[in-house]
Order: structure tokens, then C-alpha cells, then sequence
């Protein structure tokens, strides 16, 4: 089931990469309430040991932005292997594309980012993993170049984090096709000892009306990030997930839901004006 629900997965994108501006509504499901997306930063051990028994076990799909930042190279009590990732990979997870070395890609030139993102797809591929088609921009700052980039080379969806809206402790928003563009999808909560159950459970109201909530997670636990939690608070999420009927899928699945020529012409136009109504 995993691996007909990893094929499906791969050939709506496929075919969304190949038709981007064009529209087949008669394809395209309608957006659930509850629909929510798992995703899971930075290529860590715990991913790999902790996450995804744990995701297969409530029968859940995810994406792993990984990337080879820090000491990924020597570090393995840390971070993934490229044998873990690509074990990921077979059992219909997403791996996705958060850069070569979690560099802040605002930062950046043109040349130096594609460097970057190409980094990620070339390792993809010399393990013979599924060439990514989402993208996460590193602590979540970003620039119209890298859209352009993005957009040139195909990708279906690029997450961010929920600033600049709001500052990194505050609760974020849920992903609105609508009103977001698609390249620039918002984290409506990040997981971490500072949010508390009810920070969670107000993210998960947000999955309705047509919006999608995003839930990130870093080290499920063992890392330096205040981004830790432990494995027995990771399955009470999943079980509170499974138990209250939520769809929890990759960020890559969202071509089933998602029409890519709908949308703001300018990514971030719809930042602009929410900064504009905060006074900021």
C-alpha cells in the first residue's frame, strides 16, 4: 500500500511538473477539512529511527527535506545516512530538497543557489532516489531569485516558515492555495518544549475551508535545536492525528489538490499585504 501510495504520489507530480499552467479540474480533488502536511528538517538520525516506523505504523505520509549541512559528512550519531535516505525513499516517503548546506538562500547568488539545489538533486540521484520536487528554504528565508530558479527548474511547492507575518514563537498560518502562492508555503507550526498541546490543536482548527495545515518537525529528539521533542510525544500527535480522522500526506501530494495556475501573480504579494494590515 505504501509503495502504490508512493507511485501515485510521484505520477500526480510528474504530471504537474510537465503541465504546470495548465488546469485539469476533472483530475484534481477537492481539498479536504483536515488535510494536513508532515515534514520533517535537516536529514536526522532521528527521521530515519524514530519518525518513520512511526509514520508507517499510523499508516501517515511525510516529507524529509534533507540536506548536508554542519557535519553531516562524519557526524552519523546526528544525521542520516544516504543509505537511510534512500531507504525513505523505498518506502514512499518524500525525500525533498532543503538545500546542499543549509545555507540562507537569501544570501546567495544566482549561480551559488542553483549550486545549492542542484547539490541535493545530484546526491538524489547517484543513490538512486526519486528526484526531488518540493523544496524547503532554510530557516525559511528567501529571495524573488530563488522563485525564479525554483520555477525554472520545475519544482511543485517550496515551504517556508511563518515569518516574516509572525515572529518564530508565535502561532503561524495554514497554507491557502487561494491566497498563497505555491512556491511560498507558509508553516502554520513548528513543533518544539515552547508550544504547548493547545498551540497544536489551534493549528490543527486551521486545516478547513479549504486550507491546509503544515506541521514541521526537527529532532524527534537528540539535537541541538529547542526544535526536540520526545518519541512518546511525537506518537501522541500521530495517534491524536489518526484518532481524530486528519489526512496526513507529503508536501508533493498536494498536486492532487492544488491547481497550480491559481494564485497571486506576485509570490509575495500576499506577505506584503498581511504585513500591511499588522502595521509592519
Amino acid at each position: 500500500m505504501i509503495r502504490l501510495h508512493q507511485s501515485l504520489a510521484i505520477l500526480a507530480a510528474t504530471v504537474l511538473v510537465c503541465g504546470i499552467g495548465r488546469s485539469d479540474a476533472a483530475d484534481r480533488l477537492p481539498i479536504p477539512d483536515k488535510l494536513v502536511v508532515l515534514e520533517f528538517d535537516d536529514a536526522l538520525r532521528t527521521h530515519y529511527a524514530n519518525c518513520a516506523p512511526l509514520l508507517k505504523k499510523y499508516g501517515f505520509g511525510g516529507t524529509f527535506f534533507v540536506c548536508e549541512g554542519w557535519d553531516f559528512a562524519t557526524n552519523k550519531e546526528t544525521f542520516m545516512t544516504w543509505e537511510q535516505i534512500k531507504k525513505l525513499d523505498e518506502d514512499g516517503f518524500e525525500v525533498a530538497n532543503h538545500t546542499g548546506h543549509h545555507k540562507m538562500c537569501d544570501t546567495l547568488s544566482r549561480e551559488e543557489f542553483i549550486a545549492e539545489v542542484e547539490h541535493i538533486e545530484r546526491r538524489c540521484r547517484e543513490h538512486g532516489i526519486t528526484k526531488p520536487v518540493t523544496f524547503c528554504f532554510p530557516s525559511g528565508r528567501h529571495a524573488p531569485m530563488c522563485l525564479q530558479v525554483l520555477k525554472e527548474k520545475g519544482y511543485l511547492f517550496t515551504q517556508r516558515s511563518h515569518e516574516p507575518e509572525f515572529r518564530q514563537l508565535e502561532r503561524g498560518l495554514a497554507y491557502d492555495p487561494k491566497e498563497d502562492h505555491r512556491l511560498l508555503v507558509p508553516r502554520v507550526h513548528n513543533f518544539g518544549p515552547s508550544r504547548s498541546w493547545e498551540d497544536f490543536l489551534w493549528a490543527l482548527d486551521q486545516a478547513k475551508d479549504g486550507k491546509i495545515a503544515v506541521l514541521g518537525f526537527h529532532g524527534v529528539p537528540g539535537w541541538w535545536k529547542p526544535g526536540e521533542i520526545s518519541v512518546a510525544h511525537f506518537e501522541k500527535i500521530l495517534k491524536h492525528l489518526r484518532d481524530n480522522g486528519y489526512k496526513c500526506v507529503a508536501l508533493r501530494d498536494l498536486a492532487r489538490y492544488v491547481d497550480p495556475t491559481k494564485g497571486p501573480t506576485d509570490p509575495s504579494a500576499p506577505i506584503r499585504r498581511r504585513l500591511k494590515a499588522q502595521g509592519k
